[in-house]
């Protein structure tokens, strides 16, 4: 199986290194863990910060050749800055050269071929980058998309039109409980969801809730609650998008939705152990990790 990231790719600052990073990238890295083809459409600098982000991508596995090059805008780096308990903020520069990412015949076949396109908001917060996901989103399969609003990179109006062509929705309570009042004054958390997931006719909808699990709503109403694995996080950059990789891991090969949950759930919690939003896990790890 195939699967196509659309978006950000770029450097982690960390206060100790700096790691690969980018949502996008981070589902396409952990798919590739758990035996998917990956293939990643962004954009880099023509300088040493972009060739090494092409040299991590060629050493994961990870299918690079519609990363784009950019002779004037740099690769992306992001500030990550860890409070006392890990939990990461981020400062994102910009213009890059990810905002510039242009459409081609060969990214539209990819994302035509692949069993579903991964992409997120932040991305979108400029207009050639933004055209070009729109027209992808036309070729794609299976359209999932993982919110990720960075205040100021994201308008309701942007995210509502990204909504409006996703087929699966992830996102965390607090971009939850944003986006909802868009659609409800209601406060209860199935109340919010079933609003969204209405709104836009989606195939299903995920929420992380950090120390609380996280939640699943189907178009019929019923909703999932998947405990969260407890664990001694080191930092919590790419939990959230080892989550998706994990669901979409088990989704795509037509497991039980519970078990797609908690396979997502043992991902998020295995990656928040470790620096950085990239550990290798494979699916033995997380089978021995649920076992435990």
């Amino acid at each position: 199986m195939s699967v196509v990231s659309f978006g950000e790719v770029l450097w982690d600052m960390l206060p100790a290194s700096k790691k690969a990073g980018g949502a996008p990238m981070n589902v396409a890295f952990h798919l590739r863990n758990f035996g998917f083809q990956t293939q990643l459409i962004s954009r880099i600098g023509q300088d040493a910060l972009g060739q090494e982000l092409r040299a991590f991508l060629d050493a994961k596995g990870i299918d690079h050749s519609l990363v784009q090059e950019d002779a004037e805008q740099p690769t992306s780096t992001v500030q990550v800055t860890l409070d006392a308990k890990g939990h990461a903020s981020y400062e994102i520069v910009q213009p890059v050269a990810w905002d510039f990412i242009t459409a081609s015949d060969a990214a539209a076949q990819a994302v035509s071929e692949a069993e579903a396109l991964v992409f997120g908001s932040l991305a979108a917060r400029r207009e050639g980058t933004r055209a070009t996901l729109l027209r992808l989103l036309e070729q794609a399969t299976l359209a999932v998309f993982d919110v990720n609003l960075r205040p100021p990179h994201y308008t309701p109006e942007r995210l509502r039109e990204l909504l409006s062509r996703a087929h699966l929705v992830k996102m965390n309570e607090e971009e939850l409980a944003i986006i909802a009042a868009w659609y409800t004054d209601q406060t209860g958390e199935e109340a919010q969801m079933k609003a969204i997931l209405e709104a836009h006719q989606l195939k299903g909808l995920m929420v992380t809730k950090g120390s609380d699990g996280a939640a699943w709503m189907a178009p019929d109403g019923t909703c999932l609650q998947q405990p969260v694995f407890p664990v001694k996080v080191a930092d919590t950059v790419g939990s959230g998008d080892a989550f998706l990789a994990g669901f979409l891991s088990q989704y795509l090969q037509q497991k039980p939705l519970p078990h797609c949950l908690e396979f997502a759930a043992a991902a998020g919690a295995l990656v928040a152990t470790r620096e950085g939003g990239t550990p290798n896990l494979s699916p033995k790890d997380l089978d021995l990790f649920m076992a435990r």
